[in-house]
């Protein structure tokens, strides 16, 4: 579905990608990490056809670049940091639609779903929003069209734990019908989520690996933490994630989505001092949190 072709990239006599060759096919979940400066959002701008560059980038048969308005049509984009809109909500959202000939109240509906109501700041200005709800809101955009491409930007970086699960299942709806590129400086933030990742490092391709893909996206797990002793820094830490104490505190309780495991063992891991036991479990049901 798509083709880099000998990519490469160059602004003044700094060369940003260096002849990548890259084929992504329909279901293919891609992780494009690496540190900052590897190319990553270069790289994806080329796609959207943002940038002229040397080589050939098509989706679908059609040039990234020549084509990139009927490309667009088909994309998903949330960029990693917020364009600063001042349009109003209501007026960005009827135009996102009408671009790509969507209904706009399926961007509702999926900024209901992760629990952000659009409608209530309707007339408030994109720009004046939070970190979280812009996040939710371009989100909304992406998935909330027919598009057979998603490309997305540390997509759930300013999500709470209740918000990335319920992004999760959405994404989960998805999987089978579009090629996903989701890019990240760390592995373990979108390792569950994808059964591909590719590595780059100035600009070259250094790893292209398939991994396992067996992770329900729509999962849930019932996780139990012990301590030695009781702990504030760690009880503001979990209770972020939702989670309760029990036994004066040296107990906690609480459940974690199925892709977020890594992510929550990276928290848990500034805290290995204290740790005494964790279980991890799946659901009894998954269905308390739809």
């Amino acid at each position: 579905m798509i083709h880099f072709e000998k990519v490469s990239k160059q602004f003044r006599r700094a060369k940003v990608l260096n002849g990548i060759d890259l084929q992504i096919g329909q279901g293919e979940r891609l992780a494009l990490v690496g540190s900052n400066g590897a190319g990553k959002t270069t790289l994806i701008r080329c796609l959207l056809g943002e940038y002229t560059c040397s080589g050939s980038i098509t989706v679908g048969g059609l040039d990234a670049r020549n084509h990139r308005t009927a490309i667009l049509k088909r994309a998903g984009f949330v960029p990693q940091l917020p364009p600063p809109l001042r349009m109003p909500v209501a007026q960005l959202l009827n135009f996102a639609a009408g671009v790509c000939g969507s209904d706009v109240e399926q961007m509702y509906a999926v900024a209901d779903q992760l629990g952000l109501d659009a409608r209530s700041f309707r007339r408030q200005p994109f720009v004046k929003l939070s970190g979280g709800q812009k996040q939710k809101l371009l989100i909304s955009i992406a998935l909330g069209r027919d598009c057979d491409l998603l490309v997305m930007d540390e997509p759930a970086a300013n999500l709470d734990p209740e918000a990335r699960h319920r992004f999760f299942r959405l994404l989960a709806g998805k999987q089978q019908h579009s090629a996903m590129i989701i890019s990240s400086h760390r592995l373990d933030e979108v390792a569950a989520l994808v059964n591909r990742v590719v590595e780059l490092d100035r600009g070259n391709v250094i790893l292209d690996d398939r991994v396992a893909d067996q992770v329900d996206m729509e999962s849930l797990l019932d996780v139990r933490v012990t301590l030695i002793r009781d702990d504030s820094a760690f009880a503001a830490t979990v209770q972020e994630w939702g989670f309760k104490p029990h036994r004066q505190g040296v107990e906690w309780h609480g459940r974690i989505a199925g892709p977020d495991r890594l992510r929550f063992l990276g928290v848990l891991s500034r805290y290995a001092g204290l740790l005494q036991g964790l279980s991890m479990e799946p659901a009894a049901s998954a269905a308390v949190a739809k």
